[in-house]
Parts: structure tokens; C-alpha cells; sequence
């Protein structure tokens, strides 16, 4: 019979949730310090480690909690107007989709010929062709 060894991976378990704890603790610290927006979110990408982790540890969710409250609010999002294309952009990206069309119906009409000179072929030489 085998020794119960297990002991051994709760250590090991125990060890891992102790480090992940440690590298949570210390990102949320950093974006206190560095008065950064504290999310879950930003938290779980600031300490690599995953949102549930974080929501599923008692502390450091209701830490989070609290500091999410009085955090500073997140940077406004680029006005519309720098978001916008141009209208010279517009017309420019209008022009390219509209020679790529030009260019896919010439392929289109080259293959409907070549397929209809493939057919005639075949018909000529006795063979039955049965559409796919």
C-alpha cells in the first residue's frame, strides 16, 4: 500500500494561493500608490491573475470594494471627431472597395468562361457532367 502523500499537495496548493494573494495585494498597492483606477478588472490585469480569483477571495474583494468607490474615475474616452475618418479617407477607402469589385467580377466573368469552355469540352468528348 501507498504512503498518503497528499499532505504534499495541499502545501503545494496552499503555496500557490499564498503567491497569487501576494501578486494581487501588491498590484492593487501600485495602482493606490500610483493612483490608478482600482476595478477588478484592472486589478486581475495589473497582478496577472484572473477577475474570479479575485472575486472569489473574501478579502480582496471587499478591499477592491471599497477602493473601487473611491478611486479615481477612468481616463474619458478620444472625442469623436479624432475617431472619425476624414472624408478624404472616406472617399479614398470608397475608391479601393470599389476597384477591388471592379477586379472580382472580371475574375468571376474569366472563370464563368473558362468553366463554360471546360463543360463544352467535356460534352464534346462524351462526357456526362453532373452538377456538384
Amino acid at each position: 500500500m501507498r504512503a498518503d502523500n497528499s499532505h504534499h499537495l495541499v502545501a503545494a496548493a496552499r503555496r500557490r494561493s499564498d503567491t497569487t494573494r501576494d501578486k494581487a495585494t501588491r498590484a492593487l498597492d501600485r495602482l493606490v500608490r500610483d493612483r490608478q483606477q482600482v476595478t477588478f478588472d484592472t486589478v486581475a490585469r495589473a497582478a496577472a491573475v484572473s477577475r474570479a480569483w479575485l472575486y472569489a477571495d473574501p478579502e480582496l474583494r471587499a478591499r477592491i470594494g471599497q477602493l473601487r468607490a473611491t478611486s479615481p474615475p477612468a481616463p474619458p474616452s478620444r472625442p469623436a471627431a479624432a475617431v472619425r475618418a476624414s472624408d478624404a479617407s472616406l472617399l479614398r477607402r470608397l475608391e479601393l472597395a470599389q476597384q477591388s469589385q471592379r477586379r472580382l467580377r472580371a475574375d468571376n466573368d474569366r472563370l464563368r468562361r473558362d468553366l463554360a469552355a471546360a463543360l463544352g469540352l467535356l460534352r464534346r468528348h462524351g462526357l456526362s457532367v453532373t452538377p456538384p
